[in-house]
């Protein structure tokens, strides 16, 4: 990393909103990180500007071939006023992961945690105080090339903007309702469901819109090809604890690899808790079920770390989960992540990375 990152302030700096105010995603603060990508220089002109709107040309390839990359981590604020953020190294690995499968330039990763850190030290003010709130962060890459020919971009441009936040559900860790979702489909193997591309949350949302009309908050996804085993959640890895164990599906070329997801296994390795990562069938769910064997099924990511699930609806059978309260497990895992994420336990993971 040899490029110096410039900084360009904004002529008006915006109110801050009250942390009772905070949705998630809907307000943005003052600047931004930004870079350019050219076939002739590479990536360039690393860059801290007001937060404003982009010019684009209309046949930039973004618009017409999808070539749209994200990545999604928060900053927490410490009850001592310390910015930390949780595993970044994470993200951005994974970050280029996906660029890798879109056919886009990866990116340095020391730069893209300098500029991070660099933004965030700016924008500190912006991280809120309140109880499960946080300063939400999306790094993205989108093709800028103005071509209507279908092949890669030959530029780029990747901006980092930040949004604080509360929390990702009304409830934090009030049970949610899933419905399994067996007439659409959401990725396969050798597709691009294990990274995060737009096109992947674009696919989604039919299935989405049809859970919401039927009283669900999100829809649990099976396998492409025979639509039998559990991949994951619209936005969130997924886990059940059957008869004192743990199961998630494993990663497979069409489930994304978690951080949250990956911090959680590391936990319970941890704490001797037995743990699998295995293809599982929709039809071993219910049965565990039926047998009063599911004692617990809890999402796990970024946006709402860990969230209890309530209910399942397959086939029209509906599986009420532990009463439709929130189990022991999930509790102690959202308190065992947030308190490392706020600073309030030591890390002896290393995890936390704070900004200075």
């Amino acid at each position: 990393m040899n490029q110096v990152i410039e900084f360009k302030q904004a002529a008006q700096l915006k109110t801050k909103p009250e942390p009772s105010t905070l949705g998630f995603g809907k307000r943005f603060t003052d600047h931004m990180f930004a870079m350019d990508y050219s076939d002739k220089k590479g990536w360039h002109s690393p860059r801290i500007a007001p937060y404003e709107p982009l010019m684009l040309d209309p046949s930039a390839m973004v618009f017409h071939y999808g070539q749209g990359v994200f990545e999604g981590l928060k900053a927490y604020k410490a009850s001592d006023g310390r910015v930390l953020l949780f595993r970044p190294d994470k993200n951005i690995k994974r970050l280029n992961d996906t660029c890798r499968r879109m056919c886009i330039p990866e990116l340095d990763e020391d730069l893209v945690l300098e500029g991070l850190k660099q933004l965030l030290e700016i924008e500190k003010d912006w991280v809120p105080h309140a109880e499960g709130t946080s300063l939400y962060i999306r790094p993205f890459v989108i093709a800028t090339e103005p071509y209507l020919g279908v092949r890669p971009s030959n530029s780029y441009k990747f901006l980092i903007v930040l949004s604080p936040v509360g929390a990702y559900y009304a409830g934090q860790l009030s049970p949610v309702k899933i419905y399994v979702e067996d007439e659409y489909v959401r990725a396969i193997q050798g597709g691009v469901g294990h990274v995060k591309t737009s096109g992947n949350y674009a696919a989604s949302l039919l299935a989405q819109k049809k859970a919401e009309q039927l009283g669900y908050d999100q829809v649990l996804w099976l396998d492409g090809k025979e639509k039998k085993y559990v991949e994951e959640v619209g936005s969130m890895n997924i886990f059940f604890k059957i008869n004192g164990e743990v199961v998630t599906p494993k990663l497979n070329g069409s489930i994304l690899n978690g951080i949250t997801r990956d911090s959680v296994l590391y936990l319970l390795k941890d704490w001797g808790v037995p743990v699998r990562e295995e293809k599982i069938s929709i039809e071993d769910v219910y049965k565990a079920y039926k047998n009063g064997e599911l004692e617990e099924v809890f999402g796990t990511g970024t946006a709402a770390v860990i969230s209890p699930v309530g209910e399942l609806n397959w086939n029209n059978e509906k599986m009420v989960v532990n009463e439709f309260q929130t189990g022991e497990f999930a509790k102690k895992l959202y308190t065992a992540i947030t308190n490392l994420q706020y600073g309030k336990e030591h890390d002896k993971f290393g995890w936390t990375v704070e900004i200075e």
